[in-house]
């Protein structure tokens, strides 16, 4: 068949004009950064549904996520009450206060609003919102693994010269640690434009040549009203104008062109995340990788040659050590973001959906489940056939782990529980999100202590991190960067320490002979704190710099080596005893949940963008 270059391009443009005359002038409403729970939120945003409400010309209504302070259910409940007074269409994608600190995973979100992302055509044009994360474990935001595959759905059916405009809570770029899964996709089609919240103010960006506009806070802030954006596609240009309810105030800020960003019609080669790290530890390699379809959100259980894992699409499920093929699953109705755990033949898991689940490990099958008031999101640690579990109701509960009867539980509990408590010297200690720290007797549930960090803001509470105990004393870390080391048996603070210098967060772990306690700051520095001083002693500090740094996941030692989780989806092991370099592994750049080491050099990595891999060096 003969190729005619002038008669394909004649073709492409007469599609093209075609297209144009197929759009329509249109208005909508962007609406962002609603942050219901916080002070007079709920009154703007009331405002301005009202103010919408009041002109016709405007066809739909995109909120383009924080749409609650704390993704709490009733802020949730709150917000949709209000957005439900909308005389017009609107579509909805949650941002990472809607996420991060979310009582239910990300669970509500989905059953109030019906979904966490949207897709719908007007105009000649097609809208893709996406979530954005941090899903649960602090880090950069990321488009989970199973918007990801829903976005390849999505765009598989679509003509390539619809426009498309794509929304996300989060800027396009390195903010996300898979921004480019989500641009390159787009690029293969007939990407225009892409819209997002998250910085509170308005501003125009270029994401690799394609136009982007970041849309202010629907929030008074220090002024006395609100705000929110009319965004106007008109002539291949969009127009975007500050709107302020009450006043009916229209301010024209912005204007950008429309046109096709697909693969091919830029000029710049654009940076991608590089695994070259591994070219020089070649001694290192996976033996295999199991790839999710959705996200992992926590760490893994060994049960024999079997790995049990979970994921957001709500599975509990077990893969064969030696090949990664999967055996088992089990499915449950809620994300699960719990640390499976297992002990004797049992896996014990909760899930979002309410339900604290017993499987017997060898085949999954279900042997007890015990339902709860709200979701969990929190690890369950089991001792002499006791289940230690927090909620998000309120209730921190001990079960038989042979029979899933409730032995006792405390009800008293300040805020939802996300951490894998401690069992020590008899007591069980965890934290919640109500800057509270809690002490019960692991036999009867009485309380044994409470301390309070003190703190206005919830968000500085020290509910991430995994305490750990030595020498008579419970170590935590939070996000106030705080180090605290308490009396075990009373609570007394024994010291308290933060610097500037030093800046931890959430997390840490134990040495292998409980001398030490190893900590992460956020400038991606690894210390010794000793167990044993009675003041904030740094014994060391690793020469190894890993850069900016927010992975909760704790560091964990054996036979001499240490190995540290990133955000960025690298793995370093660190000798033990120089606190040298030993090698450094990049398995995705999505947050690293867990590392857990199997024995005979070998290790197992799972990540936040469903990765799950055996390494060997």
């Amino acid at each position: 068949m003969k190729f005619y270059p002038k008669l394909l391009a004649g073709m492409l443009l007469l599609t093209g004009i075609l297209q144009a005359k197929a759009q329509t002038t249109f208005k909508f409403a962007e609406v962002s950064d609603t942050h219901v729970g916080s002070d007079n939120a709920l009154e703007d945003l009331q405002r301005t549904v009202n103010d919408i409400n009041s002109q016709p010309d405007l066809a739909f209504v995109i909120i383009s996520g924080d749409i609650t302070e704390f993704g709490a259910d009733a802020e949730l409940r709150q917000a949709k009450a209000v957005l439900d007074g909308l005389h017009k269409p609107w579509y909805i994608i949650p941002g990472n206060h809607d996420t991060k600190w979310s009582e239910s995973g990300g669970n509500t979100f989905r059953k109030v609003f019906g979904n966490e992302t949207f897709s719908f055509s007007y105009g000649g044009y097609h809208f893709i919102g996406t979530n954005s994360g941090p899903n649960m474990r602090m880090g950069p935001g990321q488009v989970p693994r199973e918007n990801i595959v829903w976005l390849d759905d999505i765009l598989k059916g679509k003509d390539k010269a619809m426009p498309i405009i794509y929304i996300n809570h989060y800027p396009q770029n390195e903010d996300l640690n898979n921004w480019y899964e989500a641009i390159d996709r787009l690029k293969q089609h007939n990407i225009q434009l892409i819209l997002c919240g998250h910085g509170h103010a308005n501003r125009v960006f270029d994401f690799e040549e394609i136009p982007g506009v970041m849309c202010r806070s629907n929030l008074r802030a220090k002024d006395s009203i609100g705000g929110y954006n009319i965004v106007a596609i008109t002539n291949g240009k969009a127009a975007f104008e500050e709107r302020t309810p009450v006043a009916a105030r229209n301010r024209p800020w912005a204007e950008v062109s429309l046109s096709s960003h697909a693969a091919g019609t830029g000029k710049a080669a654009f940076p991608r995340p590089s695994f070259a790290m591994n070219d020089s530890f070649p001694n290192v390699k996976t033996a295999w990788v199991y790839q999710d379809n959705s996200d992992i959100g926590g760490g893994m259980a060994l049960y024999g040659d079997l790995i049990i894992s979970t994921n957001t699409a709500g599975e509990i499920y077990a893969l064969q050590q030696k090949s990664g093929r999967k055996k088992w699953t089990f499915s449950t109705k809620g994300k699960i973001y719990a640390t499976p755990v297992v002990a004797g033949n049992k896996v014990v898991v909760g899930s979002s959906d309410h339900f604290i689940y017993c499987l017997n490990a060898a085949n999954g099958k279900l042997l007890w489940q015990f339902e709860t008031d709200k979701p969990l999101v929190a690890s369950t640690r089991i001792v002499d056939g006791i289940t230690y579990t927090g909620s998000s109701d309120g209730h921190f509960r001990a079960i038989d782990l042979n029979t899933g009867k409730l032995i006792w539980e405390y009800a008293d509990v300040n805020g939802f529980v996300e951490d894998k408590p401690l069992f020590y010297q008899g007591n069980i200690y965890f934290g919640s999100w109500g800057n509270d720290f809690y002490a019960l007797d692991g036999h009867t549930g009485a309380l044994k202590w409470k301390w309070n960090n003190g703190a206005a803001n919830r968000m500085f509470s020290p509910a991430a991190c995994w305490p750990v105990a030595a020498d008579n004393k419970v170590f935590i870390v939070a996000p106030d960067r705080f180090m605290t080391a308490f009396n075990a048996a009373t609570g007394d603070v024994i010291w308290r320490k933060s610097r500037p210098d030093v800046r931890m967060r959430e997390s840490l772990g134990l040495s292998a002979d409980s001398s030490e306690v190893f900590i992460k700051t956020m400038e991606g520095r690894l210390y010794g704190v000793s167990t044993r001083a009675d003041s904030l002693q740094l014994l060391w500090q690793s020469p190894v710099e890993i850069g900016y740094e927010l992975d909760p996941a704790a560091p964990v030692e054996r036979d001499q080596v240490i190995y540290v989780p990133t955000h960025s989806g690298v793995v370093y092991a660190i000798n033990a005893k120089d606190h040298s370099l030993l090698w450094k592994f990049k398995l995705s750049n999505c947050l690293v949940n867990e590392v857990l080491p199997v024995g005979d050099k070998q290790v197992l990595v799972s990540t936040m963008d469903g990765k799950l891999a055996l390494l060997r060096y």
